[in-house]
């Protein structure tokens, strides 16, 4: 399935300015800014194309400010990329389908459950409640 492509003012216009620097530019939003992550069972979406990248059992409170997940649905829905930004070196994580940035990837997660920690902006999420 190739990319979804758009010029930055269809992503903008789609988009709103901060969902747009996030996704189309790798900016951070602050930590304990996005309210509008709902709790429950559904699942997380791209803001972006609508991919659907974790599910509210992968979630959890790691207490750093972003929502948190232990695996994305499946390996296909997020890409990883070395990320040498800010003198550190991580991994930054895309969304498959449309190259979105949505966050990094840390090993640090709950042990139990893989010992990942997808740290992912919440305003590059959309919550699909499970009906």
């Amino acid at each position: 399935m190739p990319k979804i492509v758009k010029t930055d003012a269809e992503w903008l216009e789609q988009l709103g300015d901060l969902a747009f620097q996030v996704t189309r530019r790798a900016a951070t939003e602050r930590p304990f800014s996005h309210d509008e992550t709902p709790e429950g069972p559904g699942r997380y979406r791209c803001i972006c194309c609508g991919a659907e990248l974790f599910t509210s059992e992968q979630r959890f409170d790691s207490g750093c400010g972003w929502p948190a997940f232990t695996a994305p649905t499946s390996r296909e829905a997020v890409d990883g990329y070395e990320d040498r930004s800010h003198g550190m070196v991580r991994v930054e994580v895309r969304c498959h389908d449309c190259d979105a940035h949505l966050g990094h990837v840390f090993p640090d997660g709950p042990r139990d459950r893989g010992g990942l920690r997808f740290c992912i902006n919440g305003v590059a999420l959309r919550f699909e409640p499970e009906v």
